[in-house]
């Protein structure tokens, strides 16, 4: 109960915040940045270097690969038939097909699942989300965008990006039979507890329920395959292709069911793919697949 009181009052305090104007308006990219230069980071080693890893960790790391491409295949033929542009197609692939795992997925999978939940989903956050967001992601930036494809971007973009270093740290660290000495692990735990609340004040800060009528079209395409069909697949897949059950395919259907990841939008908007739509699918879909979370949650436990 605490943790699920604890997220509503982050968000209600970030729309307050922002609602109010008693932030700059861009406060919110200050804390993404924080959130990904430091804390991620301090979060994956302090978890993954000392996790056991087995094969419960291959459902969550595969999943948004799974939806990622589903959505490229969907959005890419949507586009055809609808004669949609360029840039709305890529902005469409990048922001309906990734996650916003670390930000929204955490507190969740913490508050449900306990440690192993989080585990879980720092392995879907860093292996899935965020790799594909800094490797097809640029992909689909430099196709659907004004630039050309450059693998020496794509593997420069990846080493530069503190959670991906800090997770093959970790999992090196791990194979290795690693264990926190007692310092270190104060260190990370202290660098790594306000994650939550900061992630959740920016998702806050940057929620917008008013659609403008010129995206109105574009956002329920997005969110409709975000928030309804990626769930639907991953479920469909997982529990009745495979035939795999319990409380880890659980989370994978509540992590295809999270709003889109705030990176993947910073991606469209540096590739010029229709900025104002990508931006517009986080503002909205973050809210929006609160209460469809609750909703499933309530009914993977009830089944």
């Amino acid at each position: 109960m605490t943790n699920l009181v604890l997220l509503l009052v982050c968000l209600g305090l970030g729309a307050a915040l922002r609602r109010w104007q008693l932030v700059p308006p861009g406060a919110h990219g200050v804390l993404n940045q924080l959130l990904i230069a430091v804390l991620l980071p301090a979060l994956t080693f302090l978890h993954l270097a000392e996790a056991r890893l087995d094969q419960r960790f291959l459902l969550p790391m595969l999943m948004p690969w799974l939806i990622f491409g589903a959505a490229w295949l969907f959005f890419a033929a949507v586009g055809r038939r609808l004669a949609l542009p360029r840039g709305t197609v890529g902005a469409l692939i990048l922001t309906g097909g990734i996650s916003s795992v670390s930000f929204v997925g955490f507190p969740i999978f913490e508050l449900l699942y306990g440690r192993a939940g989080l585990e879980m989903g720092i392995v879907m956050s860093v292996a899935g989300s965020i790799l594909i967001c800094v490797t097809l992601g640029v992909v689909v930036g430099s196709l659907y965008g004004a630039a050309t494809p450059s693998w020496k971007a794509m593997v420069g973009n990846m080493l530069r990006f503190p959670p991906f270093l800090a997770f093959v740290l970790a999992l090196g660290a791990n194979a290795l039979g690693y264990r926190h000495p007692a310092l270190v692990r104060g260190v990370l735990e202290r660098l790594s507890s306000p994650y939550s609340v900061i992630a959740l004040l920016s998702v806050g800060l940057q929620m917008r329920l008013l659609v403008p009528r010129a995206q109105l079209k574009m956002l329920s395409l997005g969110l409709g395959y975000k928030l309804v069909l990626a769930p639907l697949l991953v479920w469909a897949v997982y529990r009745g292709l495979a035939q795999h059950h319990g409380s880890t395919v659980d989370l994978c259907v509540l992590g295809a069911a999270i709003g889109p990841m705030n990176t993947a939008a910073v991606v469209a908007d540096r590739y010029g793919l229709d900025p104002p739509l990508a931006a517009q699918m986080v503002g909205l879909g973050i809210p929006l697949s609160l209460p469809l979370l609750a909703a499933l949650g309530w009914w993977l436990t009830a089944h």
